[in-house]
C-alpha cells in the first residue's frame, strides 16, 4: 500500500531497537474506497486501461457517490486514473518515460542511502531486519505476494532509517508509483521472490559488515532486476504501456 496512507511512523531510538508509534488517525470513507483502489491498481487487479464506474463503487461501499469521487480526485492527482468529465474513468496506463524517471531517482538515492547506512548501523537495528527477513522468507514459502509486496517495502525503509533518512523514503515513495505496478508483474513469479529475498540477505549481511562498497554494488544489481521485467510486460501487454 501507499505509504503516505499508513498511519503508522517507524523510528530507530538509541540502544532499545526499533521503537513504533502509531498515531490514531479517524479514518473516512474516502480512505477505504482510496486504500482498495490503489491496491487493486498497484497489484494489476485493476489492469491498466480498465474502466472504473463510481456508481459501481458507490454501491460496492454502500456508500453515496461523493467519498468516491474524492478517492478518485486523489487517485488521479498520483497519476493512476484518469478522471474525464462525462466520460468513463479508466486506469491510465504505465508511462514508460514515467517509469524511467522514477528508477533514476530512486537509484541515485538509495545507492547513497546505503552508503550512509553501512556506517551508521549497530546492534540496536538489529531486531528489525531480522523479523523482517523472517516474515519475507514465510512470504516466499507461502508465494504470498502481497506479504512480500509489503515487506520487501519495508525493508527499504528501514535502510533509510538506519541511514537517519525519512526523506529518503518519502521521496523514493512518491516516484515510485508507476513501478509498483511492474513489480507486480515481477513478484508474481515465484522465481522472483527468491532472487529479491536473496539480495535481501545479502545486503543485511553487508550492512553488518560495514561493507559500503559491496553494499553500493549490491543496491545497484538489486534495482536493476526490473530491466528484464520492462522487457518481458511490455513484449506480453503492450497495450499496458504508453511512451
Amino acid at each position: 500500500m501507499n505509504n503516505s496512507a499508513n498511519p503508522t511512523t517507524t523510528r530507530f531510538s538509541g540502544t532499545s531497537g526499533l521503537r513504533q508509534r502509531s498515531e490514531q488517525i479517524r479514518r473516512t470513507n474516502t480512505d477505504d474506497i482510496f486504500d482498495k483502489i490503489y491496491a487493486d491498481i498497484t497489484t494489476l487487479r485493476l489492469k491498466p486501461g480498465t474502466k472504473v464506474s463510481e456508481v459501481e463503487i458507490a454501491r460496492q461501499f454502500d456508500v453515496s457517490r461523493q467519498p468516491v469521487r474524492e478517492a478518485f480526485i486523489r487517485l488521479s492527482n498520483m497519476g493512476l486514473l484518469l478522471v474525464r468529465p462525462q466520460r468513463a474513468t479508466i486506469v491510465k496506463k504505465i508511462s514508460l518515460k514515467d517509469i524511467a524517471d522514477s528508477r533514476f531517482v530512486r537509484k541515485a538515492i538509495e545507492v547513497e542511502v546505503v552508503s550512509v547506512a553501512s556506517q551508521k548501523f549497530d546492534k540496536s537495528h538489529e531486531a528489525a531486519f531480522d523479523e523482517n527477513l523472517a516474515l519475507q522468507s514465510e512470504a516466499v514459502k507461502n508465494n504470498d505476494f502481497q506479504s512480500f509486496k509489503e515487506l520487501d517495502s519495508q525493508f527499504h525503509k528501514l535502510l533509510c532509517l538506519v541511514a537517519d533518512s525519512e526523506l529518503a523514503y518519502r521521496t523514493i515513495s512518491e516516484s515510485k508509483l508507476q513501478v509498483d505496478r511492474l513489480c507486480a508483474f515481477a513478484l508474481s513469479r515465484r522465481t522472483e521472490f527468491k532472487d529479491v529475498y536473496q539480495d535481501h540477505i545479502k545486503m543485511y549481511d553487508f550492512l553488518k559488515q560495514g561493507d559500503a562498497d559491496a553494499l553500493v554494488a549490491l543496491m545497484r544489481l538489486h534495482l536493476s532486476r526490473l530491466d528484464s521485467t520492462i522487457a518481458e510486460a511490455t513484449a506480453s501487454n503492450q497495450d499496458f504501456f504508453v511512451d
